[in-house]
């Protein structure tokens, strides 16, 4: 029961990162086209798409939480291992979904931050090499 409980909460966490990682592809990839403008912006979109993928898994399967089912003495006194009822899988499947979207959204916030702060960067450079451009044409 306990290895069907397992490969269960690594499906769904395989699944909701999966359609995580489909719903942010497209704003991911517009904003690195955007701060890199290279081709090299496609290697960092896998990354990216890699990233969410593992972060949500290891999020969501919580091995270290499921180890209660079969070694109950390592966190309690009571030497009897929790039974894996209903309501129990049915707990342990929400607590998957709801942990691997906040490590998601974990990774998500500290990927929009990097990106915002690159994208000033970048807006940075781009205006000075406007206003130096504008600089040179109204001197000839």
């Amino acid at each position: 029961m306990f290895l069907a409980l397992l490969g269960a909460t690594f499906i769904v966490a395989l699944a909701v990162s999966g359609v995580v990682m489909r719903a942010f592809n497209p704003p991911i990839d517009r904003i690195l086209k955007r701060i890199i403008a290279d081709d090299i912006s496609e290697g960092w979109l896998q990354y990216v798409r890699f990233a969410i993928l593992v972060v949500g898994v290891s999020a969501g399967v919580r091995v270290y939480d499921l180890e209660r089912y079969i070694n109950p003495n390592r966190f309690t006194n009571d030497s009897q291992a929790l039974s894996l009822t209903r309501d129990r899988w049915v707990l342990e499947v929400y607590r998957t979904v709801i942990e691997t979207l906040q490590g998601i959204a974990w990774l998500l916030l500290c990927f929009f931050a990097v990106a915002l702060i690159a994208y000033v960067i970048v807006r940075v450079f781009e205006l000075r090499r406007e206003k130096q451009a504008s600089g040179s044409v109204s001197e000839t």
